[in-house]
């Protein structure tokens, strides 16, 4: 179900809503602007405040409930930002009052924060829409009397400043609904999300925001001789897709190409994984579907520059036909590659695409993928891994990625590194064992890029959570959405 995210001007204790959450900072002083609320509400706004029953601390939370006054809002639920940099504390904020506004089954909720800047009513509007989402297409309807009323509306208010309040909606309208589609297309079961199923997708986004789209497939990728994509491909069934899609928003300017890996399901192949756990494998197209979940969002946003969305679907299965280690492979750039581990597949694809994007005569490259459980071991879930030639672009990322709530860090792609890829039969091998495995992976992969300037994203520990991060549910979070599209807003112009 779609939510409905509105921008407001007005006070907030005139809102007739069942829900109004207030996110507040660190303080026990009410802020003058929710005097008229707390007296609606009969003082337990200010009571609450002074005996410290809420303290602001981020991911706080205080329920309140109208004491008998007609008209303004039901309920209120107080939602602390704690002590952060105010946008990224706005923004999760936001997604917990959401959440709990999903939780009480109220269909309607307003958010208010106090007077709104563009950038900070998009973070609300983004967070709302991150704290509301869900994924309930295969689930039986509930029944009847344990049924609550679904949130699909979020009213976002602010007491002066209208213009920017609805510039702020408008534009985290859009980048919400590039969160949602990446999102649900890494929650839907690898049955369903299928390398045809992610180019139907990109089919109707090109159909959508007028794009140009290209659709390879196996007999195509032969003829350009993607040995690498193939290779990881000849194990499956399935129809290999290679995909572009082509934003033509900047005149004649050399395009920003966007690169996602897309493994639907990654068994690890001849290598195959431990069973255990192996169902959160759908979870490695995470960077084909930000990649589109970007696109969607560009597309939505109208940006008046050149981008390439560039994505490699398929799943990486052990059979009969599949690649095994020992194997050497020729790439599309006529490099060889001797495969050791058949489950460090992710860059066999993206080698392709990498090579494939310098038809684009692009100004930048960025690739995206949740490349190495390494990464997940050095870094945690807090921080996407950033690596890259250029020194300027991996900054850029860097600075996009804060923007964005999504924060990276940079690795160091230093030459010794490259060592532990030398193969003694081939130009390269696919993987150098578990030291520095997220640098020596984004060493393999800049074996194959063209004259440009490129970066690399391993996103393995934040494209998807395993546990319940408080904010949002378990399951995708829709990195590196936010990354991408703070990326292309930073180079227009």
């Amino acid at each position: 179900m779609s939510l409905n995210l509105v921008a407001r001007l007005g006070d907030p204790s005139a809102v007739r809503v069942p829900l109004l959450a207030v996110l507040l900072p660190q303080t026990t002083a009410l802020p003058p602007a929710l005097k008229k609320l707390d007296v609606r509400f009969g003082g337990q706004l200010s009571a609450a405040c002074r005996r410290r029953d809420f303290r602001g601390r981020r991911d706080e939370q205080f329920v309140i409930s109208r004491a008998g006054r007609a008209g303004g809002p039901v309920r209120l639920v107080l939602v602390g930002l704690g002590t952060e940099d105010r946008v990224p504390a706005l923004r999760r904020a936001a997604a917990i009052a959401a959440r709990a506004g999903k939780g009480m089954g109220a269909a309607t909720m307003a958010v208010f924060a106090g007077p709104l800047s563009t950038v900070e009513a998009e973070a609300v509007t983004i967070g709302a829409s991150l704290g509301a989402w869900e994924y309930a297409d295969l689930k039986s309807p509930v029944p009847e009397e344990d049924r609550r009323d679904a949130l699909t509306e979020v009213l976002v208010i602010a007491p002066t400043d209208g213009a920017s309040l609805r510039a702020g909606v408008r534009s985290g309208s859009a980048i919400a609904a590039g969160y949602a589609l990446a999102r649900r297309l890494g929650m839907m079961p690898p049955n369903l999300c299928t390398p045809d199923f992610l180019a139907d997708t990109a089919r109707q986004i090109a159909r959508t925001h007028n794009m140009k789209l290209t659709v390879l497939g196996r007999s195509e990728l032969t003829a350009l001789k993607a040995g690498a994509f193939l290779a990881v491909a000849q194990g499956t069934a399935q129809e290999p897709r290679l995909v572009a899609l082509e934003h033509r928003g900047g005149g004649r300017q050399a395009p920003i190409v966007l690169v996602g890996k897309g493994l639907c399901f990654d068994t690890g192949g001849i290598s195959i994984k431990p069973a255990a756990g192996m169902e959160w494998m759908k979870f490695d197209m995470c960077g084909a579907a930000g990649v589109l979940g970007a696109m969607e969002a560009i597309g939505r946003l109208g940006l008046p520059i050149n981008v390439v969305g560039l994505i490699g679907a398929t799943t990486n299965m052990p059979s009969g036909e599949a690649y095994k280690p020992g194997d050497v492979i020729r790439a599309m750039n006529g490099k060889t590659i001797e495969v050791i581990n058949t489950d460090a597949e992710g860059r066999m694809v993206l080698a392709d695409l990498l090579t494939y994007a310098i038809r684009f005569k692009p100004a930048a490259v960025v690739d995206a993928a949740t490349l190495t459980g390494a990464c997940v071991i050095a870094l945690g879930h807090s921080a996407t891994a950033v690596l890259g030639t250029d020194g300027d672009l991996a900054e850029e990322l860097l600075s996009a990625a804060s923007r964005a709530a999504e924060p990276g860090w940079r690795l160091p792609l230093w030459d010794s590194y490259r060592e532990l890829i030398t193969s003694d039969v081939a130009d390269v091998k696919n993987s150098g064992g578990r030291a520095a495995g997220t640098i020596t992976a984004a060493h393999f992969l800049a074996s194959f890029i063209g004259e440009y300037p490129w970066a690399h994203l391993d996103i393995a520990g934040t494209a998807y959570s395993e546990s319940d991060l408080g904010f949002i549910p378990k399951g995708p979070t829709g990195t590196p959405v936010g990354t991408f599209v703070e990326f292309v807003r930073g180079r227009v112009g």
